[in-house]
Formats: structure tokens, C-alpha cells, sequence
């Protein structure tokens, strides 16, 4: 029997390591402090490596120096889910150096430097209680409210700095 939260929602798929239950996968790119820059949705058996086309596109501008500026990420840190080659020449393609840990050759804790900032802001996001638990069918909303969750983190990251 499918959870209460979940049951008829959009965006939602059978996960894997929850007896087939449907559920959402959040897809997170943050800078090196982790910062939020951008998060999507989708059904917890979608693979990762699916969207990393979509995560690059969705980072908005970064301010830097004068002059054009930048769109994406100089360099993109990702785990063994995304090595496929697609992935990387989804990264060449828009000039993001791929540091994608490589299966069976790399080891899991070199990228472990860089990858538990992503798992902290994930870990951020699951405090918001609305997003602990999907309550919402529709998927536009669920969006919204993770949106949301990620616009409070990057302001508390901000009244650090200030």
C-alpha cells in the first residue's frame, strides 16, 4: 500500500530501497560552502545521471567580475552515480571541468571531500518539516516549497558573511 503523502503525486516513482513505495528524489547543485544554487524533483527511480543536463541549465547567473557573466560552475564534483560519458560531455559542452569518480577504479574517498557539502545541504533541507515528508500531490508545489527551502538556507548562508 503506497504512503498517504505520496499516493497519486506527480514526480513521484517506486524507490528502490524502500519496499516500491512511491517517493521523490531531490537533485541539489551547491557551491563549495553549500549554498543552494538550484534543486529539482523527480520520482525516486529516476537515475541520477538523467539529470545532469537539466541541474546544469538550472543554475542561474553568478556574479563575478564586470563584463559577461558567468553561467554555470567552473568545476562540477559528483559521485560514481554520474560516470557515464554522457554526463561528461554534457560538462565539456557547456565548460565545466567533470570531476566524476569513476567506477571501480576510484576510490569513494577522495570525492568524499567535496561530496558531503551536498549531503549537508541536503541534510538542511530535510529540517524544513514540510519536506520531510511529502504531503503535497502536486509536484509544481512540492517544487515551490523546496525552492523555498533552498532560498532560506542561501540567506542564512548570507547573514553569515555580512
Amino acid at each position: 500500500m503506497a504512503s498517504p503523502d505520496t499516493r497519486g503525486a506527480k514526480e513521484t516513482g517506486p524507490n528502490p530501497t524502500d519496499r516500491g513505495r512511491p517517493g521523490t528524489k531531490r537533485h541539489v547543485i551547491t557551491d563549495r560552502n553549500g549554498t543552494p544554487l538550484a534543486i529539482r524533483l523527480t520520482g525516486a527511480n529516476r537515475n541520477d545521471s538523467m539529470m545532469v543536463e537539466t541541474m546544469l541549465d538550472a543554475v542561474p547567473p553568478l556574479k563575478g567580475p564586470p563584463g559577461r557573466p558567468r553561467r554555470r560552475p567552473g568545476k562540477l564534483h559528483a559521485d560514481k552515480a554520474y560516470d557515464h560519458q554522457r554526463c561528461r560531455r554534457e560538462c565539456r559542452e557547456r565548460s565545466v571541468i567533470p570531476r566524476i569518480a569513476r567506477r571501480g577504479i576510484e576510490d569513494s574517498k577522495r570525492l568524499g571531500r567535496h561530496r558531503w557539502v551536498v549531503e549537508r545541504t541536503l541534510a538542511w533541507i530535510s529540517r524544513f518539516r514540510r519536506l520531510t515528508r511529502r504531503y503535497e500531490r502536486r509536484a509544481d508545489i512540492h517544487q515551490a516549497f523546496s525552492t523555498l527551502a533552498c532560498a532560506i538556507i542561501a540567506c542564512r548562508r548570507l547573514e553569515r558573511f555580512c
